[in-house]
């Protein structure tokens, strides 16, 4: 299925930093469990760009995003949000942020099971108290396959069906900044595409910016740029990706960073 064209009010400029960390660090437990899953680590996302975050098992690549998106709280170091420092925010302001300008995809659906699948893509909106574009809305919707789906619940939807759910709910509000942890871990590959093709529309014709973890080099080859993490660092990134350079350059990583046990 290939996307129609945006409608032109919906255009907005590509510029600026949608997100970016600072010497950013995160350190899991102390003495002989100490672990450094991020060591001081400074990236900008920039706004209207499709960015994915590869690296080994290991390497940080999820802990980056729960940082950078307000999920996690990093030991040291600063994450902002377009101009918005996370850490001056108490809970409330963090929430509030999260829901008004963030969208999240995970693998974890996190879907209410008492709501239709129609309830669970606009649930966002709706606390919000905003109502949908509903043209927005329905390209989402039949992008992702859901339109003969819309008034079944969870558990009356198969496990991609409900993956399609979570990824529509996070794009139904047109958020600055979509973070996502494998997306499409849980489609088809030609759901999976649709919905890359779909994101990728979205960052070219919108300006939204998008942030992906994933480990697969077909996937990545969607974005604009791919930075790679080893070890929780920084250690190499790739403009204008395609899946055989990515997937090169991964083999190069398991010579020069090779797993431990």
């Amino acid at each position: 299925m290939t996307a129609g064209p945006l409608a032109p009010h919906a255009s907005r400029p590509s510029t600026g930093i949608a997100a970016d960390t600072t010497d950013l660090s995160k350190v899991y437990g102390s003495g002989d469990t100490r672990v450094v899953a991020l060591d001081q680590v400074s990236i900008s996302f920039r706004a209207g760009e499709f960015t994915a975050i590869m690296g080994p098992s290991g390497s940080g690549k999820s802990t980056l995003m729960h940082c950078a998106a307000g999920l996690d709280s990093p030991s040291s170091g600063s994450v902002r949000v377009g101009t918005t420092e996370l850490s001056r925010l108490n809970d409330r302001q963090l929430t509030a942020l999260r829901r008004d300008r963030i969208g999240f995809i995970f693998q974890a659906f996190n879907l209410l099971p008492t709501l239709t699948a129609l309830e669970n893509i606009t649930l966002p909106l709706t606390i919000a108290g905003r109502k949908p574009d509903q043209q927005w809305l329905d390209r989402v919707v039949s992008m992702v396959g859901l339109s003969g789906r819309l008034d079944h619940r969870p558990a009356q939807l198969s496990g991609g069906q409900q993956q399609r759910v979570a990824v529509a709910r996070a794009l139904a509000s047109q958020p600055g900044i979509i973070f996502g942890d494998e997306p499409t871990g849980n489609l088809d590959s030609r759901s999976g595409a649709e919905v890359l093709g779909f994101l990728r529309d979205s960052v070219r014709e919108l300006g939204q910016t998008v942030v992906m973890v994933t480990h697969d080099p077909v996937a990545a080859g969607y974005a604009d740029r791919v930075v790679f993490l080893a070890d929780g660092r920084l250690v190499d990134e790739m403009a204008h990706p395609t899946p055989d350079r990515v997937l090169d350059l991964m083999k190069a990583f398991d010579t020069r960073h090779p797993r431990t046990s």
